[in-house]
């Protein structure tokens, strides 16, 4: 009988399965491959690019035991979905202003990576494909402490409908909502949004609070 793959959506349902209304949540520190990039998404080479950097290293490093440089404590997985941060400079996040966007993609890695894990992958795929600026990723923890979280089910353009569903919450509540003192918006895409219909898309949104 074959070993049953690790998948992170699975083990982990509270932090990738949530319900379609708000709830309160700690996120632990995770590692993660990290991109950094500006501006609205949406036709933009380097973040089409980063999306490619991310997917090759995380792939690379997944495959690793295939290249006869298997990681200790090297475990079958499921490669975690996409995540994107997003914030401005100044004042609050919104998601109708898009210029100004400043976002931070990534993708979480298992445990057993660690930075020589990283720069063996980022060797790796910049001989395999030279064309993709391995320098721009980086290897990084990453923890969010106390947040507030939804599934948002549908396009991106009506996630504003969902965000407003979490700042009722977070009102009623009595919490803070720290968007506004260097907190980030937080997406995590469960769907191929290269693929899915628009209507079934699934994205988990997150927002880190503190109690006032």
């Amino acid at each position: 009988m074959s070993k049953e793959v690790f998948n992170f959506k699975k083990e982990y349902k509270e932090l990738y399965m949530p319900k379609d209304k708000p709830a309160l949540i700690e996120i632990p520190s995770m590692n993660f491959l990290m991109v950094d990039g500006t501006g609205d998404p949406n036709g933009n080479a380097v973040f089409q690019q980063a999306v490619e950097l991310l997917y090759g290293l995380s792939y690379t490093i997944k495959m690793s035991k295939m290249k006869g440089n298997q990681p200790e404590g090297y475990f079958e997985y499921v490669v975690p979905p996409l995540e994107g941060l997003w914030w401005i400079d100044e004042g609050k996040f919104s998601l109708e202003v898009r210029d100004n966007w400043k976002w931070t993609l990534m993708i979480r890695q298992p445990e057993f990576v660690n930075e020589k894990v990283f720069q063996w992958a980022c060797d790796e795929l910049a001989r395999k494909k030279p064309e993709l600026d391995t320098g721009k990723a980086r290897f990084e923890a990453f923890e969010e402490g106390l947040c507030v979280q939804i599934m948002h089910i549908g396009p991106f353009s009506t996630e504003p409908d969902t965000v407003k569903k979490m700042d009722a919450f977070i009102l009623q509540q009595g919490l803070k909502d720290k968007l506004t003192s260097g907190g980030k918006h937080h997406e995590i895409y469960l769907s191929d949004f290269r693929k899915c219909k628009p209507e079934n898309m699934k994205t988990v949104l997150r927002h880190p609070v503190e109690r006032a």
